[in-house]
């Protein structure tokens, strides 16, 4: 395959491709325990794809670098990428299983989530370099956490544009690569997390406190996610609390990725960091209302949920 050239306003997506199992329980189970539960689809996700799908379906001109297996699972996982217009070409078919989740979601709308990599953990560095023109045109360069570490730090290392970077789950990347965030975007867990993993580890678990020490890491901005209480955006001019519209959760399942499609989404399209994560948290509250990652995410003809006072 050929990439497709990227633009200015581009945004390249290196990162996971999976198939979501989802199952469904009144409430979780404890170690040891069994329940019986219910669900069982087959549905597509990956944090990468999600937030390709999530940009995509809003507008945006999306670019995809990953990988699915030559397993029935990978018509399953591409699905909503075929149908939101995100340029595919840097998608390829890899021999063995494609990406699983195995996601269990309760009543009260919270999930777990387990990941077995498949396809994904093919998207190492080598992968990464057939791709670098592509990679090297973005405007921005959004990655996660769920593929090699080489490949992750190769795709920031080609980038000459803006990297974005959720980096969920939390693993063991390069440090002068992870900085190069504008922004990190973490919850308030994953913010401890790349702390520790920078060497400084904290007791805290205030936001505010957490989103300081991270700017004091070296990030030029952080963006921390909150769930239900929005979310944080620290930069040079100090703190800005966003808020988010008040939804019942269905399923929270991807309500994260989907606030992180929209808020490159918008970057990409000239906004603030503030005002993209102002629209970013009211697309994950949308999300949130229904069940599934990529199905629950809308489109430009969606109304999406408004902060009331």
């Amino acid at each position: 395959m050929t990439d497709i050239p990227g633009s200015p306003g581009s945004i390249v997506v290196v990162g996971s491709i999976n198939a979501d199992l989802t199952t469904t329980v009144h409430r979780h189970p404890h170690p040891g325990e069994t329940l019986l539960g219910g669900g069982g689809e087959i549905s597509a996700g990956g944090k990468g794809a999600n937030q390709a799908v999530a940009a995509a379906q809003l507008g945006a001109e999306v670019h995809m670098v990953g990988a699915v297996g030559s397993d029935t699972m990978a018509d399953s996982a591409l699905v909503h990428m075929r149908a939101s217009g995100a340029d595919m070409s840097a998608v390829h078919t890899v021999d063995g299983p494609t990406g699983l989740a195995v996601i269990t979601v309760a009543d009260d709308g919270e999930n777990t989530i387990i990941v077995v990599p498949g396809a994904n953990a093919s998207v190492d560095a080598d992968y990464v370099d057939r791709h670098a023109r592509l990679i090297e045109q973005a405007g921005i360069v959004l990655l996660q956490g769920e593929i090699p570490a080489d490949g992750f730090n190769r795709a920031v290392d080609l980038a000459q544009g803006r990297v974005v970077i959720n980096l969920a789950p939390v693993v063991p990347v390069g440090h002068e690569q992870l900085r190069q965030a504008d922004p990190l975007l973490v919850n308030e867990h994953e913010g401890a997390l790349v702390l520790e993993m920078l060497g400084a580890p904290t007791t805290e678990t205030d936001p505010s406190t957490l989103v300081a020490v991270l700017l004091g890491q070296g990030f030029p901005t952080v963006v921390m996610t909150l769930g239900a209480d929005g979310a944080l955006v620290g930069d040079a001019e100090g703190l800005t609390a966003i808020p988010t519209p008040t939804v019942e959760a269905v399923d929270t399942t991807g309500s994260g990725d989907a606030f992180a499609g929209a808020l490159v989404a918008k970057l990409a399209d000239g906004h603030s960091l503030v005002e993209a994560a102002r629209f970013a948290a009211r697309v994950g509250a949308f999300a949130a209302t229904r069940r599934g990652a990529q199905a629950s995410y809308p489109t430009l003809v969606d109304d999406l949920p408004t902060v009331t006072a």
